[in-house]
């Protein structure tokens, strides 16, 4: 896969290969490195990964080398240098590293934010103006790297060579980084979750309580009636934020914790499946093979062969 740089700004590739050299830096071995800016995460990857499965928290997340393939529900995100990647809320997930090599290796930055962040930019914001409470669209996009965002990051990144600097200028640098999102053509994706008692805000209630309680049965009517919609109503707008329907949804978090459990080898694919709410071991087993492609013994005899890291 080669990337046309022909049709990039001279500025963005320019300020893009300076913080691929700064990140290798600051990585000198593949997998996820925490740094002095808890928020702050960098990524490297020599070789092209298998898809990894978790869920994905609020986070921007620029490659700055490579290329990485990120799937929700149906559909297919593919992001590289040219781009940056936004998840607005806690989303399952599967992510695969697609263009990697020892001497090219996959560069990424990750920053983690909190609502009450976007919170906060929205009040000081005069611009920022949310959509209607009617309007829902979908919690992850992928959109055009522009200059000023790329400085920004360039500039928080390279904070890790001046440590003494972090606490008073890290927050400012993060201020500007999520004020760009916001600004940019897709902001509304994030600003939507912080509309009081907007169907996208009460829709990341019914995420909270699904994640919290995901081997309880699923009562969409018990859930529509917390958040004072109607079950179709919950439906339609879940689904716009997802990609997902609320049984899909609780069906990836159930398997991902199944497969989790299994990796610790403590129990068996039946008492794994029971744990996170099965009934019938047959139906997660065939539920489990559909999502992993391959049975749950099988699968995890295959995952202890590789490295299981969350590119």
């Amino acid at each position: 896969m080669k990337l046309n740089l022909a049709n990039i700004d001279h500025g963005v590739t320019e300020q893009q290969q300076k913080l691929a050299d700064l990140i290798k830096r600051f990585t000198p071995t593949d997998g996820i490195h925490s740094t002095a800016i808890p928020s702050l995460a960098l990524i490297r990857a020599s070789e092209i990964s298998q898809p990894i499965y978790y869920v994905h928290q609020p986070a921007l997340c620029i490659v700055a080398q490579g290329s990485k393939l990120v799937i929700l529900g149906q559909e297919s995100y593919t992001y590289d240098l040219t781009q940056y990647l936004v998840a607005s809320i806690n989303l399952p997930i599967s992510g695969q590293v697609v263009q990697a090599t020892v001497e090219h290796p996959y560069l990424c930055m990750r920053l983690d934010f909190e609502p009450g962040q976007i919170f906060d930019l929205i009040r000081d914001t005069p611009s920022a103006s949310p959509k209607p409470d009617h309007s829902t669209s979908r919690g992850l996009f992928v959109s055009s790297a522009k200059l000023p965002l790329l400085e920004a990051v360039f500039r928080l990144v390279r904070l890790l060579d001046t440590p003494e600097d972090i606490p008073v200028l890290a927050p400012l640098f993060i201020r500007e980084i999520l004020y760009r999102i916001i600004q940019d053509e897709h902001g509304q994706s994030i600003m939507q979750f912080a509309v009081q008692n907007s169907h996208a805000q009460h829709i990341a209630e019914v995420i909270e309580v699904i994640q919290s309680e995901y081997a309880k049965p699923l009562r969409i009517e018990e859930l529509a009636s917390m958040v004072n919609m109607s079950s179709s109503s919950l439906h339609h707008h879940f689904k716009a934020i997802t990609a997902m329907s609320p049984l899909q949804f609780q069906k990836q978090i159930r398997l991902q914790e199944a497969r989790r459990i299994l990796l610790t080898g403590s129990t068996d694919a039946a008492d794994a499946a029971f744990q996170v709410g099965y009934e019938s071991p047959s139906q997660f087993s065939r539920e489990y093979a559909r999502m992993y492609g391959l049975p749950p013994k099988s699968d995890i005899k295959r995952l202890r062969h590789t490295l299981d890291i969350k590119y």
